[in-house]
This record gives C-alpha cells, sequence and structure tokens, in this order.
C-alpha cells in the first residue's frame, strides 16, 4: 500500500486502486482510520431500573411465566394497570437472555459453493433430470441427460417412465464403460435430487474413484450446462409440445441427440460441433475454417473491417463457478458459460473477423 500510495499524484487514484484491486471507499475508510462511535444516550422515555425490576417480576410471576407479553398486557390493562408497552416487555426479556425458540428448528448447514473447471473433455461430467409433457394428465417422461462441460457433449442418455436411482446407476455405469473412463479421471457434478444422491449411484461412484460434486439447494446457476442444454432441447423446432408416449419420446431423442452432437455448432465453442471438441477433431476443423477465411479475405479484402482473418481458439478452460480474483471483477461476474465464451468473442473468432 506504500508503493500505491507513492505512485498515486502522478497514476491518479482510479487506476492504482484498479491495479491493486482495492475499492475506491475501502480505500478511503482506511485513510481516514477507525471512527470514535459515541456512546447511545438513554432515550427519555425509557423504563428506570425500578420500573424494569417490576416488569420483569410481573414476568417471572406465577400468573404471567407461562404467557406472551402481548397476552399479559392485555391483561393489565384490563385490570386497569398499565406497566410497559409489549415491545418493552420483549426488550427486557432479551436483555436478560429469556427470548428463544421454544421448538426445536432446523438448521440447515452452510452448503459450499462448488467450484469446479476442466481443460478436456471426460474430465467434468454435469448431468439432470427434465420431464417431457405426454398427453396424459399429470404423466410424464423422464429424460436423464449426462453432458461433458468442456465439449458439450451428450455422451448419454436415458429416456425413463420415472425417476429413481436404479436409472441412474444404469446409465453411469453404461457411459463409463462406453467413454472408457479411468478410476481418478472423472468428476460428476449433479443437484441435490433424490436419484443424484442415491445409495446405488453413490455406490458406482465411490467404486470407480469418479468424484462426486453437487449444486448447493435451489440454486440453478450451480449446474448451468445442463440447464442450457435442456433450453436447447425443449426450443428445437422439432420438440413437440406433448409426447404420445415412451416410444414416441425415443423417437425424438434418437433424432434429436445425434443433431446436437454432431451437427449442432455451439456457440461455447467457436460454432464447432460438440463432437468435433470431445473427440479432438477441433484444430484441424478451426485451421480448414481460417483458410476458408484467409482466401475470402484474399479476393475481397476491403469487406472484412476488423483486417485479416485471425484463428478461432477454444476456450483454454471452462468452469462452474469460476473462482473470482480481485484483477478480474468483471469476467467473476458472468456465468460460467459466458467466461468459458463470451458470445460476442465466439462470434467473432467463428468467422475470424467481421465482414460486410
Amino acid at each position: 500500500m506504500k508503493a500505491a500510495l507513492q505512485v498515486m499524484p502522478k497514476a491518479g487514484v482510479l487506476p492504482v486502486l484498479s491495479a491493486v484491486g482495492l475499492s475506491v471507499a475501502t480505500f478511503y475508510r482506511q485513510q481516514r482510520g477507525p471512527q470514535l462511535v459515541k456512546p447511545r444516550p438513554r432515550p427519555p422515555s425509557a423504563l428506570s431500573p425500578a420500573e424494569e425490576t417490576t416488569a420483569l417480576a410481573l414476568l417471572h410471576s406465577e400468573r404471567f411465566a407461562d404467557k406472551a407479553p402481548a397476552e399479559v398486557v392485555a391483561t393489565l390493562v384490563g385490570e386497569g394497570q398499565y406497566v410497559c408497552s409489549e415491545r418493552t416487555m420483549y426488550r427486557l426479556l432479551e436483555k436478560h437472555g429469556e427470548v428463544k425458540e421454544r421448538r426445536a428448528q432446523l438448521r440447515h448447514p452452510a452448503y459450499k459453493k462448488p467450484e469446479l473447471v476442466a481443460t478436456a473433455a471426460n474430465q467434468v461430467w454435469s448431468w439432470d433430470i427434465t420431464k417431457l409433457k405426454t398427453h396424459a394428465k399429470w404423466t410424464y417422461l423422464y429424460l436423464y441427460v449426462v453432458l461433458d462441460i468442456f465439449s458439450r457433449y451428450v455422451v448419454g442418455w436415458m429416456l425413463a417412465d420415472h425417476e429413481n436411482g436404479t436409472h441412474a446407476e444404469r446409465l453411469m455405469r453404461e457411459t463409463f464403460e462406453r467413454q472408457g473412463i479411468k478410476p481418478g479421471q472423472l468428476v460428476v457434478h449433479a443437484d441435490r435430487g433424490q436419484p443424484m444422491r442415491s445409495k446405488r449411484l453413490s455406490q458406482l461412484l465411490a467404486d470407480l474413484d469418479v468424484t462426486r460434486s453437487h449444486s448447493r439447494p435451489h440454486v440453478s446457476d450451480d449446474n448451468p450446462y445442463s440447464e442450457s442444454q435442456f433450453k436447447t432441447l425443449k426450443y428445437h423446432p422439432s420438440f413437440p409440445e406433448r409426447f404420445g408416449g415412451h416410444e414416441d419420446g425415443r423417437a425424438f431423442c434418437r433424432e434429436f441427440f445425434p443433431w446436437y452432437n454432431d451437427e449442432h455448432h455451439h456457440g461455447a465453442l467457436a460454432y464447432l460441433t460438440p463432437q468435433q471438441v470431445h473427440f479432438g477433431h477441433a484444430d484441424e476443423a478451426l485451421q480448414r475454417r481460417h483458410g476458408t477465411m484467409l482466401a475470402a479475405y484474399a479476393r475481397h479484402p476491403t469487406r472484412f473491417i476488423g483486417g485479416p482473418p485471425q484463428l478461432p481458439t477454444l476456450p483454454r478452460a471452462v468452469y462452474i463457478n469460476p473462482p473470482r480474483t480481485a484483477n478480474d471483477d468483471r469476467d467473476a461476474s458472468l456465468s460460467p458459460v459466458e467466461v468459458s465464451s463470451r458470445p460476442g468473442e465466439a462470434a467473432q473468432a467463428a468467422t475470424g473477423g467481421l465482414a460486410q
């Protein structure tokens, strides 16, 4: 801080504070030093010590020991006696540690925010279950989807008539075998639904040395990739309002997921397909696309306002709740999808420049 104070006259306060990651308010508060807090004066309407003793004695008496202050005040006023207000009685009881919840209350634990990072495929998977409406009222199909967050590739899916741990365990086991997952390689992230925390699935993950991760309760942002994939699913033009049954749902999924993995160009992947990124074909595809853009630039350079096209790149890391840093407040405030690849940057990178 001493070095920062020395350069402030020349560099300015705001640039120096931005460089060290300190807010303006905190800086000036530290410069002022500790402030003396004046003691609160005793209100003229406050009870005297003798009156406080009288009020406590009434509250402790056998007659009023099990009654609420509101009941005590109403009873005394009805008898022509006013000692103090209901709020003052509560204040006196709280002052002497006599106010508390009589019943056992549920105390929710402090859930830790999950912070995960993937730098390659098959390092972190995210999975969730969504309901699909059918023509029968209150009857749904349950779609299980497992997604690789780095490549956005759907590594496994299952359609069932209900959700339980048995289906989840079967889906995970088959997906691990198909993807060749090795012990200690993978983190599986999900919310805190019953199938996600089932004993069968927990035992499978423990046996295969797969790390479990769970969202905080009622925090959908902790599982953004699965939520985003479900939106893509339900906003697809072929997604029906309702399904005719299990076979109808399976027929839709058999068409949708190959399209999503092999044909859908993802905005967060420099508009590559999840299949290209997942199986290591991204560099080849980007080089081929870059060659096409350079050829177009050579034919009409004036149409590219930003100059020669640049080689698009993929995000080096994809996060679930990226760690906040002092020098990157703006990026840390974005969602994980935005951090991995901001939509504007991805669009420009995909085309290699702005063309008219």
